[in-house]
C-alpha cells in the first residue's frame, strides 16, 4: 500500500506541474492577443494623452521659469533705483492708505531677500517740523518714474488718460487727466488734476514728462 501510494503521490504531482505550465503558456498568449487586439483608435488614444501629459508638464516648467526670470529681472531693476527718485506711497494704515497719498522720496537702499525698499523723505510737510524721515516700503507701493535723459523710453499716455503726476512746486503726486498729446518725446504733458477747480473749471497745468507716472 505503501509502495502504491507513493506511486499515486507522484503521479499527482507530474499533473500538478503541467498545469502550471499549461496555466502559464494559456496566459502569456492571452497577454499577446489582448495587446494585438487593441484597435488603432485606441492605440492613438493612449498616445494622444501621454503627449498631452507631456506637452501640460512642459508648458508648467515653461510657465515656472518664466515667472522665475520675470521676478529676477524686476528685482535687479528695483537695485538699480538706488540714490534716485521715485513715487511712494508712504502711508500704511487703515485711514490714510483710502486717501491713497503719493510723494516724491529718494531710494536709500533695496532689500532684495525681502523685497522692500528704504526711502527718505527729504522733503516733509509741515506737520513733520521739516524733520526728514526713512520708511521701509514693500515693492508694490513704489512707481519709478521716467529717466529724464531718456524721453524715448518713458510712457506715452494718450488724451484721457488718468494718470500721477507731481503738481508744480510741491513734492506730492495727485490723480490728473491728460488733456494733450505730446508731439514730441521730450514736451510736457498738460494736465488737468483733479479737485483743482477754480473759478468753476479745472486749469491746464503743464508737468514735465518726468514726472508722471501711470495711476496705479
Amino acid at each position: 500500500m505503501l509502495t502504491r501510494l507513493r506511486t499515486l503521490y507522484i503521479l499527482v504531482k507530474d499533473l500538478s506541474d503541467n498545469e502550471v505550465s499549461v496555466s502559464s503558456a494559456l496566459i502569456g498568449h492571452l497577454d499577446a492577443l489582448l495587446q494585438s487586439g487593441l484597435s488603432a483608435a485606441q492605440r492613438k488614444k493612449i498616445e494622444v494623452s501621454e503627449q498631452k501629459k507631456k506637452r501640460m508638464k512642459s508648458e508648467s516648467d515653461l510657465s515656472r521659469l518664466t515667472s522665475a526670470a520675470s521676478m529676477r529681472s524686476q528685482l535687479e531693476q528695483a537695485a538699480n533705483l538706488k540714490g534716485e527718485q521715485v513715487a511712494a506711497r508712504v502711508t500704511d494704515d487703515a485711514e490714510n492708505a483710502e486717501k491713497d497719498e503719493w510723494f516724491v522720496v529718494k531710494v536709500i537702499h533695496f532689500d532684495k531677500d525681502a523685497k522692500e525698499f528704504e526711502v527718505l523723505d527729504e522733503e516733509p510737510g509741515d506737520d513733520e517740523e521739516s524733520v526728514q524721515r526713512k520708511y521701509k516700503l514693500p515693492m508694490s507701493r513704489i512707481i519709478p518714474f521716467p529717466k529724464k535723459n531718456d524721453p524715448s523710453g518713458a510712457p506715452d499716455f494718450l488724451p484721457g488718460r488718468q494718470v500721477l503726476a507731481v503738481y508744480p512746486g510741491t513734492t506730492a503726486l495727485y490723480k490728473a487727466t491728460v488733456v494733450n498729446h505730446r508731439k514730441r518725446k521730450s514736451e510736457d504733458y498738460v494736465l488737468e488734476f483733479d479737485d483743482d477747480e477754480e473759478d468753476g473749471s479745472l486749469p491746464k497745468r503743464s508737468v514735465p514728462f518726468y514726472k508722471v507716472v501711470p495711476l496705479p
